[in-house]
């Protein structure tokens, strides 16, 4: 089945538009989802609107609402909601230009890919890709959406671009809350030099197809398992823990790391390229 487009339309710097498609470049078909069962009569569950003290409701009578405080909502009919909507526009207008490495990894948030709408928006759509890795830069721009404006980076990604949803600033919090507690010591150059010198045996080049979700592959196995063996409810897997000394907390962090420089042997990348 092919891909549905995500958002079509024009990407347009100044005076140039150029017509393209954007797909979704992640895909959760993966993931194993579950549903809650009755279990003495094997049906799924489903679940009523209720109000505390009034029991069931009907979906007529279901608003939304804004919580101001504790109980103290402010109520929005749908057509209130429509009315301010954004309109979705067919137009995406790149607006600035920065440096790849100048905005910060939280903002990032899906992955979407663009691609030429026909062969006649090909020639427009390479020369921009090819200006933006000449220069190095990634276009920042607005996309209206199914109602939403959202704030998106485009960047060159092999023979296509990458186009990445942004979070707006009152949407990411700020680290120094957290880490403000953190002491400011300066470790000692020895085991700096141990840390570093293990980071380094540990280096290769990325490839996701080197690693895999085993929670899920040990759900699945549990679940083709389940499925053969109908009468039995419970099927207990074992589990595998890190082994351990039991010496209790007190770690000698010098030795810890001489013993892991000693024993780690340089990354090396893999050949075999597996499936992601």
């Amino acid at each position: 089945m092919a891909a549905r487009a995500y958002w079509q339309g024009q990407i347009r710097l100044a005076l140039v538009s150029i017509p393209v498609e954007i797909y979704s470049a992640s895909q959760s078909g993966a993931k194993i989802s579950f549903r809650q069962i009755h279990e003495p009569s094997g049906k799924r569950i489903s679940y009523e609107k209720v109000v505390e003290g009034v029991g069931p409701v009907d979906r007529d009578d279901i608003i939304r609402g804004y919580e101001l405080s504790k109980n103290n909502y402010v109520l929005l009919e749908d057509e209130e909601i429509e009315a301010v909507k954004i309109e979705s526009k067919k137009t995406l207008e790149l607006v600035q230009f920065v440096d790849h490495s100048e905005i910060d990894p939280l903002y990032f948030e899906k992955p979407y890919y663009v691609v030429p709408q026909d062969d006649l928006a090909e020639e427009a759509f390479i020369v921009l890709r090819e200006a933006l890795r000449a220069a190095k830069k990634t276009a920042l721009g607005q996309l209206s959406v199914r109602g939403q404006e959202k704030l998106v980076a485009i960047k060159p990604c092999g023979k296509g671009m990458l186009l990445e949803t942004l979070r707006y600033a009152d949407e990411v919090r700020e680290g120094q809350k957290f880490f403000g507690g953190i002491s400011d010591d300066e470790p000692e150059d020895e085991l700096l030099d141990l840390a570093s010198t293990l980071i380094e045996k540990k280096t290769a080049p990325f490839d996701a197809g080197e690693f895999e979700d085993r929670y899920a592959e040990a759900l699945r196995k549990l679940i083709d398992k389940k499925a053969k063996a109908k009468g039995d409810k419970k099927i207990l897997e074992d589990v595998e823990e890190p082994s351990g000394d039991g010496s209790g907390n007190v770690i000698d962090l010098m030795a810890a790391l001489k013993k892991s420089v000693d024993e780690e042997k340089p990354k090396k990348s893999s050949r075999k390229k597996k499936s992601a």
